[in-house]
């Protein structure tokens, strides 16, 4: 069961971020019509700032990604805890049992 849960998490977050690109370079300038210098230089100032804003958001989701890892592995931890609180709990009622019915010395 957990094996499915990770690849569902997994691919939404491969969703989430071939989705996040390709929304970015969608706002990216493609204009290979312009011929003029400062129309070349304007290109480049905006293709360094979309590379930086790739690099951003690739930097978020690795972040997000690691902060999700962590978070799962303290809930199965906290998970288990309970668990096993709850089992010694069952284990203590029946020796309580066991002595009040007399079975046990």
């Amino acid at each position: 069961m957990s094996e499915i849960s990770r690849r569902r998490s997994l691919n939404f977050l491969l969703f989430l971020a071939s989705t996040s690109l390709q929304f970015i370079l969608g706002f990216s300038d493609n204009s290979s019509s312009s011929k003029d210098a400062t129309k070349d230089e304007a290109h480049a100032t905006s293709s360094s700032s979309t590379r930086s804003t790739v690099v951003i958001i690739l930097l978020v989701v690795v972040a997000v990604m690691l902060l999700s890892f962590f978070v799962f592995k303290f809930w199965r931890k906290k998970k288990r805890e309970e668990q096993y609180a709850r089992l010694l709990k069952l284990f203590e009622e029946d020796d309580e049992l066991e002595l009040e019915l007399g079975l046990r010395v």
